[in-house]
């Protein structure tokens, strides 16, 4: 997929440069102010801003954060990550929250005229939320010169290549909540790949394709079809054991009892919310003889630590596998984190809706009107 570069836009001594990132980062709450937790989004961006800055550009970055529902909202003003930016980086200005407008959700025309009225050319460096028709993503390509930043074009780069010429053996790990928002891609990659590995809530469902008893854990059964059809083509495993709590019993800090394993069937009371052992081990040997892995959603609440296992040994295994790593952003790169393993993956995408969707459908709003195409 050809899109324009930097290098794209010639000259811009002395132009003012607007570039769209996503810094829609955590932020927490100490000594009575406001601070970023995580800055893995904001590091990301500063190379772009400090080539811009050498090239003689006068740079802002405009971002949303959090859910404001387009009305001015101190909760979400962006001042904590202006603060955090100016102590990374100097001269660059950071706009106050897109979303504090309505027409920014609405993609409406006359707020991203406004939104670019000021400057000379503008960069999306927000590859996270490029899937979205919002107005930031979609007005200013049709009025001023614009270009893809270099994390937008590497993350499109990567994860296209995973569906045209990935290492194989190809494995697909796919997990998280709802097997409705993950079936789509999960089509797609149990055509491409060798192995589609499936785990998190989402899971339950296959469980009860197959005739399993699930008690209280989620299940869609609308879908029960289609993933009857998936487990069919012989490329997707489930896990035939998973660790439960009783249902209602709290996660994280206000959790105290120990879960239960079970194998192949949950009976009434209890949820399961993670992997067990034998399925941890049973991925972990696919993994192990993996070319390439692409994993996006966790195996279980690896947020609680009586639940994390599932999802830490699936980290674990990608990295003690040669395949090259892509995790796909939102909860998995979260994870990797948690557990100190970021930096030994072979790349993490800053987008999770964004992932999923450029690899089910091969495009993105973003990149279509980065690419002038209607």
């Amino acid at each position: 997929m050809l899109l324009p570069s930097i290098d794209d836009l010639g000259d811009v001594r002395g132009k003012r440069v607007l570039v769209r990132v996503d810094f829609n980062v955590p932020l927490a709450d100490r000594d009575g102010e406001k601070v970023v937790t995580d800055d893995f989004r904001i590091q990301s961006a500063l190379p772009l801003f400090r080539d811009l800055q050498l090239r003689g550009a006068h740079v802002t970055a405009c971002t949303h954060l959090g859910r404001p529902n387009g009305e001015v909202n101190a909760e979400y003003s962006v001042e904590p990550v202006r603060r955090h930016l100016n102590d990374l980086i100097e001269g660059v200005e950071l706009l106050e929250n897109l979303r504090f407008n309505p027409g920014e959700e609405s993609n409406d025309r006359a707020y991203g005229e406004a939104l670019t009225d000021s400057f000379d050319c503008y960069v999306n460096e927000a590859f996270g939320v490029s899937h979205r028709e919002h107005a930031s993503i979609m007005v200013p390509p049709t009025l001023i010169p614009s270009a893809a930043g270099p994390n937008l074009m590497r993350e499109v780069a990567t994860l296209t290549g995973l569906l045209q010429e990935p290492k194989r053996p190809f494995v697909a790990i796919v997990g998280g909540a709802k097997v409705a928002d993950k079936l789509g891609i999960t089509k797609v990659l149990a055509e491409k790949a060798d192995a589609v590995i499936v785990g998190g809530g989402m899971a339950f469902t296959f469980w009860r394709a197959q005739g399993h008893t699930i008690g209280s854990s989620l299940v869609d059964e609308s879908r029960l079809a289609d993933v009857s059809e998936l487990l069919n083509t012989g490329r997707v495993f489930i896990p035939t054991d998973v660790w439960a709590l009783p249902t209602g019993e709290p996660f994280g800090s206000g959790g105290v009892l120990a879960p239960t394993l079970f194998e192949d069937d949950i009976p009434e009371g209890f949820a399961g919310l993670d992997i067990g052992p034998r399925s941890s081990e049973r991925f972990a040997e696919i993994i192990k003889n993996a070319g390439t892995v692409l994993w996006n959603g966790p195996m279980g609440v690896f947020e609680d630590p009586r639940l994390e296992s599932g999802t830490r040994a699936v980290a674990e295994a990608l990295v003690a596998s040669p395949a090259i790593s892509v995790v796909g952003g939102g909860d998995s790169a979260a994870a990797v984190e948690q557990f100190g393993l970021a930096d030994l993956m072979s790349f993490i995408s800053t987008g999770g809706g964004a992932s999923l969707e450029l690899l089910e459908f091969g495009d993105l709003p973003g990149l279509k009107a980065l690419r002038g195409v209607e």
